[in-house]
């Protein structure tokens, strides 16, 4: 089965490009696609000029310069939010536990979770929970950062407060793929917005043409069907 067909977007360095449409379009296979977690049939991807669907490509090299958040925060519930940051830039960078901490500190100070660091994620907020998985995947200092609906498991009232995290990333100049269905956040945040319907990108443009003048017809019907959920 064919899930994505003809996809063809470039992403410039800092540069913030929002994936919208509705779900089953392919904006998460999408993502998966890029950090190598979806074997690829057909197609290059090229990070800073390294195809990295080529053969012979060490692929947990790649993931080391490509963070990803997925809607599902992923801790680990036995080890105190600090743990969680600091761990992967030990194990795999191979950085010493005073740095992996250090830097596990100030990243948890970046996001307001500071105080939260000698805590376990059974007793954080989800908001908090996935801002210390944006944390997590930042830690390890990557290129590039994708994010897959982060706020979709979120009650409402919790949404901004991450919404907040990933625009200031945003203002700051990291490269991001954010998968979502925040219209607002993504008028607001993104440089691009790509429209996805059925495993094509149909269109995409600055986010002020596609929200107001989309060119094609199955665009606008989602957005109006999101005008109609109450959602932009």
């Amino acid at each position: 089965m064919e899930v994505l067909k003809g996809i063809d977007l470039v992403v410039d360095s800092h540069e913030v490009v929002c994936l919208i449409g509705a779900s089953g379009s392919g904006k998460s296979t999408l993502l998966r696609c890029i950090d190598l977690l979806e074997p690829i049939d057909a197609g290059r991807i090229v990070i800073d000029g390294l195809d990295i669907t080529s053969r012979g490509v060490d692929q947990n090299a790649v993931r080391r310069r490509v963070g990803i958040v997925f809607q599902a925060f992923n801790l680990f519930p036995h080890m105190t939010v600090l743990r969680n940051v600091a761990l992967a830039p030990m194990r795999v960078l191979k950085r010493s536990q005073e740095n992996a901490d250090e830097r596990a500190r100030h990243l948890l100070e970046r996001f307001g979770l500071v105080d939260k660091a000698d805590e376990f994620p059974d007793r954080l907020s989800g908001g908090q929970q996935q801002r210390v998985a944006i944390a997590r995947a930042l830690a390890m200092d990557p290129d590039v950062m994708l994010l897959d609906e982060v706020t979709s498991a979120l009650d409402p009232v919790l949404v901004a407060e991450v919404l907040d995290a990933i625009r200031e990333l945003a203002d700051q100049g990291m490269t991001m793929v954010i998968a979502t269905h925040e219209m607002g956040f993504a008028s607001d945040v993104a440089r691009r917005v790509a429209f996805l319907h059925e495993g094509r990108i149909l269109e995409d443009g600055p986010p002020e043409r596609i929200f107001r003048e989309p060119a094609e017809p199955e665009t606008r019907a989602f957005l109006d069907r999101i005008i109609a959920a109450g959602r932009m």
